[in-house]
């Protein structure tokens, strides 16, 4: 299960590319991806699991330049992000997906071809957003049901911000935790421990969540 959530949560934080006339459509782009990342992890990984940052390079060319982190993290920090500074917001967003993406990087190493089930869209392709529908096999060949947000941007970009596996999305249990933890201090302090700590501050905010 930890190869599952690792995986699934690097591939929340891809997205699409820009949209154009020959643009493909979000489904294509979730199955182009889960293609290229069994390919990188084939041919690279002996060199990436002795290498963290190589490691981490890879993800992030994959990743970052198609995941919409500024409307993901509005809406994991929830109400907060009313009463935050546009700096404040900024700084969190790439905290956040900075401590995910060390926290993950390595589950992929395990990630295979054919590990994950693009489905077909049902219905017609709704112009503002939509959900890419997969199912990720795991190695007793369970078939665990896993939903993608997309939403299309003002410069008509497709990108995604949100996962949902099983019916829980990642987007509210880490607004949950945040607001817990913004309670216990203010935003500044949480963002520098998630820039600090890293992975480790999520595995305290995971634990602190499951104990409540």
């Amino acid at each position: 299960m930890r190869f599952l959530y690792s995986f699934l949560c690097i591939l929340a934080l891809a997205a699409v590319t820009p949209a154009h006339a020959d643009t493909p459509t979000p489904n294509q782009v979730v199955q182009t991806l889960v293609d290229d990342l069994g390919k990188t992890m084939e041919a690279r990984r002996a060199e990436l699991s002795k290498d963290r940052e190589s490691l981490l390079k890879a993800i992030d060319s994959i990743v970052l330049p198609h995941f919409d982190i500024d409307y993901a993290s509005i809406l994991v920090l929830g109400q907060n992000a009313r009463t935050a500074t546009p700096e404040q917001r900024v700084r969190f967003a790439h905290a956040m997906y900075n401590s995910i993406t060390h926290r993950y990087a390595e589950g992929l190493l395990k990630y295979t071809e054919g590990r994950v089930r693009v489905l077909p869209q049902q219905g017609e392709l709704n112009e503002k957003r939509t959900l890419v529908r997969t199912q990720v096999v795991l190695d007793d060949g369970k078939l665990v049901p896993v939903d993608y947000a997309f939403r299309k941007t003002a410069s008509g970009d497709w990108k995604a911000y949100d996962v949902i596996i099983e019916g829980i999305s990642y987007v509210t249990n880490y607004r949950n935790q945040v607001s817990a933890e913004i309670q216990k201090s203010s935003l500044d302090a949480l963002t520098t421990r998630l820039e600090t700590q890293g992975a480790k501050a999520l595995e305290t905010m995971d634990s602190e969540g499951v104990k409540k």
